[in-house]
């Protein structure tokens, strides 16, 4: 087993001031955004401009924040924020959620079509493939943390890591169980999934593939937007089975953690849209 190597979550200072790795993530999706709107521009076969591409991001980036920050609360935390609402406004302690932050951007982007007289589903099919690589970056702001780690695995493992932001979690299950308690002796840490690098291959570069792939040849309005949708839903509901479940909340019904749950519903509309649109829309590109 290894031990998670123990970043210093400040990239640098600028003064007294320090740059954190994760909101250097988050600017690095921005710049892949636009990067890759860029290129989509050049190949041709959009309505879209570089103008445009700028004004979206900045709808988007509005929708990501407040739909992540609000879907958090909502979803994994409401009793502690209805407790302490002035700490819904902290979000430089972290909690953001990708579900929240999906809706936000749903809204946003019906914002900015009916702006710019677009149907809604000309801009959710242009941007799809451009966001994967922006949640890749998220995820490995997530691993330099060494926060939203994996489950117990076997330490022996190629993969088993330590985490010891995980301490406290650790002593808990040690406590209750001999074997966790032997290899917390042994270790210093129990050995854990690093899901956050599952999550980087799965909802990030496999899913940028795909939808870079599936968007190069026309394809029926909507169609590209629900690729992403059931794609997504699947990559994360297969990374959830190695990422611990949110404290607070643990696993729900069924045995499944509150993000499967999440990604069950992307996934069955995305494939039922995937389907629908086929025979609705004829192909055109994104």
């Amino acid at each position: 087993m290894i031990i998670h190597p123990q970043f210093d979550p400040a990239a640098f200072h600028i003064g007294s001031l320090p740059i954190r790795w994760y909101a250097l993530s988050y600017i690095a999706a921005f710049m892949l955004f636009l990067w890759l709107g860029r290129l989509r521009i050049r190949r041709g076969g959009t309505v879209f401009t570089r103008d445009m591409l700028d004004d979206l991001l900045t709808w988007g980036i509005v929708g990501v924040i407040l739909g992540g920050r609000i879907g958090y609360v909502l979803f994994y935390q409401p009793g502690n924020y209805l407790a302490h609402p002035l700490d819904i406004f902290k979000v430089w302690e972290g909690g953001m959620s990708f579900h929240g932050g999906f809706i936000g951007v749903l809204l946003a982007l019906w914002f900015f079509a009916r702006k710019n007289q677009l149907t809604f589903w000309q801009v959710a099919d242009f941007v799809a493939p451009l966001v994967p690589l922006g949640l890749a970056s998220g995820r490995i702001g997530n691993f330099i943390n060494g926060e939203l780690w994996g489950r117990i695995t076997d330490p022996a493992a190629f993969w088993a890591m330590g985490f010891p932001q995980a301490q406290y979690a650790d002593q808990e299950l040690a406590a209750a169980n001999p074997q966790y308690a032997q290899w917390l002796a042994q270790y210093g840490s129990l050995p854990r999934h690093p899901s956050q690098l599952y999550q980087f291959a799965l909802e990030g570069v496999c899913l940028f593939a795909l939808l870079w792939w599936f968007s190069r040849k026309p394809r029926a309005s909507g169609q590209v937007s629900m690729m992403f949708l059931a794609g997504y839903g699947i990559f994360r509901f297969t990374a959830e089975y190695a990422r611990q479940p949110d404290a607070q909340l643990g696993l729900l019904s069924l045995g499944l953690s509150m993000g499967q749950w999440l990604s069950l519903p992307m996934v069955l509309v995305g494939i039922a849209g995937l389907f629908y649109f086929a025979r609705k829309n004829p192909a055109q590109k994104a």
